[in-house]
């Protein structure tokens, strides 16, 4: 039996106004799914219409890429450090391309029953990579490539933010969001392969670079992630799954069953919504503190951490840390909650429906559904803008710095490809509020930091003007309380 609760009032971030909508708390002679009042589960854990006692949640796909995401980053550092260590002797950059290139387009004929590197505690129940998923890769994802409801033409000059052509220097291209990941991984392949035949770069400040960051101050292990986390995960989730400008697809799918599942095909459009997002089904019972650190919870108690369900990713923890810096001020922000509810409160409007023998929503219903959806996608793109927010603060701390031993080139590339990274993701959603302003906002954060020891004192002190400016521009576009933009 799942568990249920009357919803908590939605948070109010200057946001759309919450739904008056009708809940119950269960007991054992409550049924989920028969049509009447709306119920709400404490965990996202829905039972289906057509089988009892089997659960129509299902996103194992969706992880899958938070899973490739988070070990082709990893993979960037082992790189590194084999490199370094003397331990990795490639043949040539190729080969080292190919490293990366093995999560991006994964193969599950060639490698699902390898043991993936994912490290938690306890160990994950999952031991490879098919126990996750199979026939998941990254490329077929990422934006442009599942074209069908991309509200523009990524592959053909469509797609924004990035005018240094350098970065493809080895491969690669800028023009689409596929030849910018190709060009960051070239560029990291390239420059481990010179260090390994003794081609040391270095910093203005004589930092022998790693092979992920570029004398320009670009981080590209940064970038490489957070860039994969707006063009898959974030412009899967609101630019398909929960959008609603192509028929048939995404909220407009029918609410009929998908074949032989145990869920409807909307219950499943919405599910694999959420999955991007990255929350795990539990996710209202981890805290903000774990939210914010390991992100991972045996909620069963059975000594083995299951990576489809015990643990949280991606975008949904980062909203969890902007939470938490939050916390003690006047306004504090609560993007994981409403997040939460949404989400949940959309799917329940979804599963009411299907119970009944006319399962399609009606327009009240719909409407209802459009507005949970605008509050999750609301709360999932705050999420992102607050978080290049705090990453702007950390780039000019760094180079509030620049006269101090404490200065480090290293760590002003680090938050300045975060911020970059993450910024990028605006462009996918349609609905965005910075959208009309998304080329001067990247303007102003540029294709790589000022640099100490490069520009002059006056080119630093404008950039950092640039920053507080587009820092601002966020502020104003998302609604958010200053103390707390000061402070993220």
């Amino acid at each position: 039996m799942t568990k249920h609760t009357t919803l908590a009032p939605l948070a109010s971030l200057l946001l759309l106004p919450a739904l008056a909508l009708g809940t119950s708390a269960c007991d054992d002679t409550v049924d989920p799914v028969t049509p009447g009042d709306l119920v709400i589960p404490d965990d996202y854990d829905f039972d289906s219409v057509f089988e009892e006692g089997v659960g129509s949640v299902s996103f194992d796909g969706q992880t899958m890429r938070h899973v490739l995401i988070g070990a082709m980053t990893r993979e960037v550092a082992r790189i590194n450090q084999g490199i370094n260590a003397g331990t990795l002797t490639p043949a040539d950059a190729d080969e080292l391309f190919a490293r990366l290139d093995f999560y991006f387009r994964f193969d599950s004929e060639s490698a699902g029953d390898a043991n993936h590197d994912v490290v938690t505690d306890p160990a994950p129940l999952q031991v490879t990579w098919d126990d996750i998923s199979r026939n998941k890769d990254l490329v077929g994802k990422l934006a442009g490539n599942d074209p069908s409801t991309d509200h523009r033409v990524w592959n053909d000059g469509a797609f924004e933010g990035w005018s240094d052509t350098s970065v493809a220097a080895a491969g690669g291209d800028i023009s689409t969001p596929t030849g910018l990941v190709e060009a960051f991984m070239w560029t990291i392949a390239s420059n481990a392969y010179d260090a390994f035949n003794g081609i040391n770069r270095t910093a203005p400040d004589g930092t022998v670079l790693p092979a992920y960051v570029t004398e320009s101050g670009q981080d590209l292990q940064q970038l490489l992630q957070k860039f994969l986390l707006g063009g898959i995960a974030f412009s899967q989730g609101v630019d398909d799954y929960l959008d609603d400008d192509v028929d048939g697809k995404g909220i407009l799918s029918p609410n009929t069953r998908d074949g032989n599942n145990p869920w409807t095909v909307l219950e499943h459009q919405w599910d694999e919504g959420f999955g991007y997002f990255g929350a795990s089904i539990h996710y209202g019972r981890f805290g903000t503190d774990l939210l914010a650190g390991a992100a991972v919870l045996d909620v069963n108690d059975d000594g083995a951490i299951d990576l489809l369900t015990e643990v949280s990713y991606g975008h949904s923890t980062n909203a969890a840390k902007r939470d938490r810096d939050t916390r003690g001020g006047d306004a504090p922000t609560d993007l994981v909650g409403q997040a939460w509810d949404a989400f949940r409160t959309g799917r329940a409007i979804i599963t009411r429906a299907a119970a009944r023998e006319d399962s399609a929503l009606t327009p009240d219903e719909f409407a209802a559904l459009v507005e949970q959806r605008d509050l999750a996608a609301q709360a999932w793109e705050q999420a992102i803008a607050a978080t290049v927010v705090h990453y702007i603060n950390d780039t000019i701390d760094d180079l509030n710095l620049r006269d101090t031993d404490d200065f480090s080139f290293l760590d002003l590339a680090k938050h300045w490809g975060e911020m970059k990274g993450f910024a990028l993701s605006f462009q996918f959603n349609r609905l965005s509020p910075i959208l009309d302003r998304f080329a001067e906002l990247h303007a102003l954060l540029r294709d790589a930091p000022t640099v100490p020891g490069v520009a002059t004192e006056d080119e630093i002190l404008a950039y950092i003007e640039d920053l507080l400016e587009a820092r601002d521009m966020l502020r104003d576009a998302y609604g958010f309380d200053a103390d707390n933009v000061a402070v993220w």
